[in-house]
Parts: structure tokens; C-alpha cells; sequence
């Protein structure tokens, strides 16, 4: 009786410690993550470097901190030791299902049996996962769940978990369910957790990432869709969907928005399947199911592209898609990550058996600021697509050198054009309509003078303070003086369509000055001021990356493209009526003479196209999809250089201003003359003499 009583005993504290242990283990529900105090995920132990010589190239080791088992090699670089690789890892197959075998093990202790039969031998070892997870949770794969997503995510607990998924994909794929597909997209998340990328470059296989996107693909292919359409997994860093197609579905389209951590907006990404496509599909039902890694592409740069002399960095989600035998073409629409305007995009598809970046596979069909749409041939061995930023600083370098060269220029030529004009003002303003004419260039010279000064501030505004009210007024000023040089043109162009049309009948010089400057200056304040109205509360107004007219969330942009687009479309018809009544053809008119007529267009017409903006016509082609850079740089030549080419030809080659110049240096040159021989006449010599 007292042996019995010792035995309980012994039972109820053995029951109580791997109880506590237990509980110790399922506390954390799905989804949570083990977290530090600040409540970020936590990615490992801080090791110490090694404490030897630092020779160059050398290379040391360091055991890892219990309770992981595993090494950190370090490498001398610099004369300072550099983590190289990591296998720091607290799992194994044994920790995976250790609180299962002592429940089963438990199990066996009841009431009603004698103490005799309780045994306490240690269980069979678990050879592999698959066999594991056939005993303990063949349903779900949830018995995996805990220990995995209470894992540090080390570099080795990272490879781990990744082979791990590799044999899942490769040993218990017979049945796949959407229970099972969530169970394991829970695993992969925890993984490809934003906190956890810098520890993927420490693995010593550098194929661990390309082998995780190649499970997940493989995995998902065996899954049987119940439903027309199915939400399968819908994790922070890893999501998917299914869709039962045939060859009768119209288009099927598969939308995605995921973020890159908890606190960002979701990065958006679509997938279409042409109709033309869907009609190779055999009449019975099939399916086509789709996954969304929001920074999966990080992983793969990093590992892959991190020895690149010019590294093209993913710059969307990388979406895969798992499609019938048939389809050969998908359509991706991809949301840029940096949505700056040097980040131009290439569409890339992932090849699982070269393991990098096809950009054979797709084809760019579109690309605006912040998407780009990529027409990509589906294959067995390209099932993963997404969007590489092409570095373009050759291009843009030359672009900064044109704008630079040409905004010194343009503003010296417009100050210039100012003196010219005050110094001849007199001289030339002797008709109503000259006057105007006149007041037309002097306004234009000083929209873009200070349109040209603004964009000088606004290129060298320090970024950290964009979010300021100065980026505030910055993007107004910017603004407001853009279109009033469009708008002074404009006005300029509305007088020459007066001056043809209306020959008898002369307005009041008072009455067109107020219309011009209530078109030129009072229209772009009302237009900049709506626009800051409207869209500063939204937090729209200026662009994240510069201070200028946001485009991407309240199409801010639009305040200023669409009025100088038809201000520039009005005034080249105004040239063409220009051009049309500047021919006067004549009964038996000679070649000479239509030589000359000829001459006098090009002339007109060279002389307008400047003054009334025609040369930002140009950038409508630079916002069309491969537009060579020959067009990017006609149009920053031209736009650049604006202020000189109106020197040129509103100034310089107006042959009144040039004769008052001239009637101007000559009677400067008379009164110094004069002066002189005031200076040396005998009445000044006797007064001089006199004093």
C-alpha cells in the first residue's frame, strides 16, 4: 500500500511538471509571434566575434549560444571579423512533435489502471516529418504549428523550417487540402516575416529561397479546389487564392494587396487570364490558383543579386501562379514598390531550375509611375513572376546634365530678356498693340524665371524635411508659376487670333491688360489654391519622393497637366492659322516668290513655337511606354533651354527692339561725346580757372 502510494505520487508529479511544460508550449495562439518586449519579432541571439588576429581573408568560428546547437563562421574583412554564415538552430524533427509524445505518453495513465502498467519508456524516435505528422496531425498539419512559429528565426531555424516544407511538399502531397494549405502558409509566413529577411543571407546554401518558392508552388499544385472561388490562405507575408475555370469562363482575374510589414500600405498586385487563352482549355472544369509574396522578392535579391555591379533590386510582389496544361500567357499588373520616376521596371519571371531572374519570360506592355503590366509566358519551370528595378543612371545623368546647363542658361538669357526690354520700353511700346505684345514676353520672361528658380530650390530641398509645410509651399510656388507661363502664352496666342481676325475694331488698352492678367495670374491662382484646398487634408498633395504635384493617390498632377496640354493643343492650332494666313498666293506667282513665302512661315512658325509653348508638346511622348530617350532628351533640350529661345526669338530677332538698341547705344554714345566736349570747352576752362 505504501509502495502504491509512492508510485501516485511520483504520477502526480511527473503529471504536473509535463503538464506546466505544456502549457508552457500552446500558450501562443495561431498567428502570434514570439515577441520581445518592444513587440518585434525576434531573429536570433547576438553573438560575440571572434577574439584572434584579424588577418585578411581569414576565417574563424564560434559555437552558438545554448539552447541552440550549430556554429557562426566569421571572415575577416577589413581588418574586422564579419559574420559570413550561420547554423544557429533550435529545431529538429524530435522538438517538433516532443509535446505530442508526452501526451501520448500520458495517455497511457488513467484511475481505473494499476500502477504496474504505466510505462514510462521513452517513445519511438520520429524518423522523419512526414511520419510525425501522419501520427500526430495527418488533418491539418497543425500539431507543427506552435513549436515552428515560437521558433527564433535564426539563419539555421530558417533553413530548417524551409527543408522542412521541402519534404512536406515532396512526402505528404498526396492529399492536400485547404486546411492543410492554411497550416502551411502559417509556417512559411513566420519565415518570410520582414524582421527575419537579413538572416536569409547567413545560410550557407544560397539556393535556400529559391527552394522555399519552389515548395510552396509544388505544394499548392496539389491542391483540389470544392468552391468556384476559394480565399486559401491569408497571412501578412504570403497569400493565395483559387478559381475553377473552363473553357467558357470569360476573363478571370486574381487581386492581391499585401504589405510589406503591420504599419505600410498593402503593395497591389493582379493577375488576368486572357480570354483567348481560356478557350484552350478542355470543356471539363479545371482550376487555377495563385500565390502573392509581399517580400519574398527582398530574399531572392539579397541572395542571388548581392555580387550584381549593378544590382536591380524587385520592385513589386513576386506573384505565382499554378495553371491547367494549356494556358501559355498570363497578364500580371503590378503596384511599384519605389514609385520614384528613375525606377523604371523590367518584367521578369522566376526559373526554378537556373534559379534567377528570365527576363525572357515576360514582356512590358505598359508602365506608368507606379505600375507596370507584363504580358509572361507560363511554364512549368516559370511559375513565379514579378517586376525588377532597372538601374537607369546613365540616362538620368545625362538628363541632369542637360537640365543643369540648360536651367543656367535659360535663367541668365530671361534676366537678359528683362534688361533688353526695360532698357527699349519706351522706344518700342508706341502702339496699343505693341505694348501688349510687349507686356505678353515680359511676363512670360518672369513666370519662368521664377517657375526656373523654384525648381532649383525644389531639386535641392532637403528630403527629411518633404513632410513640412515648406514642401507645402514649395509644390504651390512651383505650381502657380507654371501655369501662369502657360497661361501668359496663352494669352499671347489669343491676341494674335485677335490681331487676324479683327482688323476694324481695336479693344481699349485698359480693358486687355485686365484680361490678361486675370488670365494669366488670376487662373493659375485659382486652379493652385483649389488644389491645395482639396487635396492638402487628404495628405495628396505632394509626391512621397519629391515636392511636386502628387500623382499616385489623389491625381494631384492633373491641376497642371491637363491645363497646359490644352493650352498647348489652342495654341498650335493658332500656329497652323498663322502659318495658313501668312500664304498669300498670287495669280502667276514665281518660284521665287513661293521660295519666299515658304522662308516666311518656317520663320513664323519657329518664332511662336517657343513663345507659345509648343515645345512641351514633346512630353507627351516621354510618358508613352518604351519611348526611346532620344525624345527625353529633345524635350529636356527644349524645355531647358526655353529661356534662351525666347531671347532669341521674342528679343534678339525683333528688329524694332534691335533698332531701339541701336538708337539707344547711339545716343549713349552722343551724350558721352557731348560730355567730353562740354568738359573741354574754353567757357568750363576759364570757370574752372575762376574757382
Amino acid at each position: 500500500m505504501k509502495s502504491q502510494a509512492t508510485m501516485i505520487c511520483c504520477l502526480m508529479l511527473f503529471l504536473a511538471i509535463e503538464c506546466s511544460h505544456y502549457r508552457s508550449k500552446i500558450h501562443i495562439k495561431d498567428g502570434d509571434k514570439l515577441q520581445h518586449p518592444e513587440g518585434k519579432l525576434k531573429t536570433g541571439r547576438i553573438q560575440e566575434k571572434c577574439r584572434g588576429p584579424c588577418i585578411p581573408a581569414s576565417n574563424c568560428s564560434q559555437p552558438c549560444a545554448q539552447p541552440f546547437h550549430g556554429e557562426i563562421r566569421f571572415t575577416c574583412h577589413q581588418n574586422k571579423w564579419q559574420k559570413s554564415t550561420e547554423t544557429c538552430t533550435s529545431l529538429s524533427v524530435e522538438t517538433l512533435f516532443k509535446d505530442f509524445n508526452s501526451a501520448s505518453r500520458l495517455s497511457l495513465a488513467a484511475s481505473s489502471i494499476p500502477v504496474h502498467v504505466l510505462d514510462f519508456r521513452v517513445p519511438e524516435p520520429v524518423e522523419s516529418v512526414a511520419q510525425g505528422i501522419r501520427r500526430n496531425c495527418p488533418i491539418d498539419y497543425a500539431c507543427i504549428l506552435d513549436v515552428v512559429k515560437s521558433s527564433e528565426a535564426t539563419s539555421g531555424n530558417i533553413a530548417f523550417i524551409v527543408q522542412l516544407l521541402r519534404n512536406i511538399s515532396t512526402d505528404l502531397s498526396d492529399n492536400v487540402t485547404q486546411e492543410k494549405m492554411k497550416s502551411y502558409s502559417e509556417v512559411a509566413n513566420h519565415i518570410l516575416d520582414t524582421a527575419a529577411i537579413s538572416n536569409w543571407a547567413f545560410i550557407p546554401d544560397k539556393n535556400t529561397s529559391s527552394d522555399l518558392l519552389q515548395s510552396v508552388n509544388l505544394f499548392a499544385r496539389q491542391l483540389r479546389l470544392h468552391n468556384e472561388s476559394e480565399n486559401l490562405a491569408d497571412e501578412l507575408f504570403i497569400q493565395a487564392k483559387g478559381l475553377r475555370i473552363n473553357h467558357n469562363t470569360s476573363e478571370e482575374k486574381f487581386n492581391f494587396s499585401a504589405s510589406m510589414n503591420s504599419t505600410t500600405e498593402g503593395i497591389l498586385g493582379m493577375i488576368e487570364i486572357p480570354r483567348q487563352e481560356l478557350w484552350n482549355l478542355p470543356p471539363n472544369a479545371s482550376q487555377a490558383i495563385s500565390i502573392a509574396f509581399p517580400t519574398l522578392g527582398a530574399i531572392l535579391k539579397e541572395v542571388h543579386l548581392q555580387n550584381v555591379s549593378l544590382p536591380r533590386p524587385v520592385n513589386g510582389l513576386v506573384l505565382s501562379v499554378i495553371l491547367p496544361e494549356g494556358l501559355k500567357q498570363v497578364l500580371f499588373t503590378f503596384e511599384k514598390i519605389n514609385k520614384s520616376r528613375s525606377a523604371r521596371a523590367q518584367c521578369v519571371g522566376w526559373h526554378s531550375r537556373k534559379r534567377r531572374w528570365d527576363e525572357d519570360a515576360c514582356e512590358t506592355t505598359l508602365e506608368i509611375m507606379n505600375k507596370v503590366k507584363c504580358l509572361c509566358n507560363y511554364t512549368n519551370m516559370v511559375m513565379s513572376f514579378s517586376i525588377l528595378m532597372s538601374p537607369k543612371s546613365i540616362d538620368n545623368k545625362v538628363l541632369d546634365y542637360i537640365t543643369c546647363i540648360g536651367l543656367s542658361i535659360s535663367i541668365f538669357s530671361l534676366i537678359l530678356c528683362l534688361i533688353v526690354e526695360a532698357a527699349v520700353w519706351s522706344r518700342v511700346v508706341v502702339t496699343e498693340i505693341s505694348y501688349i505684345r510687349h507686356v505678353c514676353i515680359v511676363n512670360i520672361a518672369v513666370s519662368l524665371l521664377m517657375a526656373n528658380v523654384w525648381f532649383i530650390i525644389n531639386s535641392n530641398f532637403h528630403k527629411k524635411a518633404q513632410n513640412s509645410n515648406w514642401c507645402v509651399a514649395l509644390t504651390f510656388f512651383s505650381h502657380f508659376f507654371y501655369l501662369s507661363l502657360f497661361f501668359w502664352m496663352f494669352f499671347q496666342a489669343l491676341l494674335i487670333i485677335y490681331g487676324i481676325l479683327v482688323v476694324f475694331r481695336r479693344m481699349m488698352k485698359s480693358r486687355m491688360m485686365a484680361i490678361g492678367f486675370a488670365v494669366g495670374y488670376g487662373c493659375p491662382l485659382v486652379i493652385a489654391g483649389t488644389t491645395v484646398a482639396v487635396t492638402v487634408p487628404e495628405k495628396g498633395y505632394m509626391r512621397p519622393d519629391a515636392c511636386w504635384l502628387n500623382w499616385d493617390n489623389t491625381k494631384a498632377l492633373l491641376a497642371f497637366a491637363v491645363p497646359a496640354l490644352v493650352i498647348v493643343a489652342v495654341n498650335l492650332v493658332v500656329v497652323l492659322v498663322v502659318a495658313v494666313n501668312t500664304q498669300r498666293p498670287s495669280i502667276g506667282s514665281s518660284k521665287s516668290q513661293d521660295l519666299a513665302i515658304i522662308m516666311r512661315i518656317s520663320k513664323n512658325v519657329a518664332i511662336l513655337t517657343p513663345l507659345l509653348g509648343l515645345t512641351w508638346g514633346f512630353g507627351v511622348a516621354t510618358l508613352l511606354e518604351g519611348t526611346s530617350l532620344v525624345f527625353h532628351i529633345i524635350f529636356a533640350l527644349l524645355n531647358a533651354f526655353q529661356g534662351f529661345f525666347i531671347l532669341l526669338f521674342g528679343t534678339i530677332m525683333d528688329h524694332k527692339i534691335r533698332d531701339a538698341l541701336k538708337m539707344r547705344m547711339s545716343s549713349l554714345k552722343g551724350r558721352s561725346r557731348a560730355g567730353e566736349n562740354a568738359s573741354l570747352s574754353p567757357t568750363n576752362g576759364s570757370k574752372l580757372m575762376n574757382r
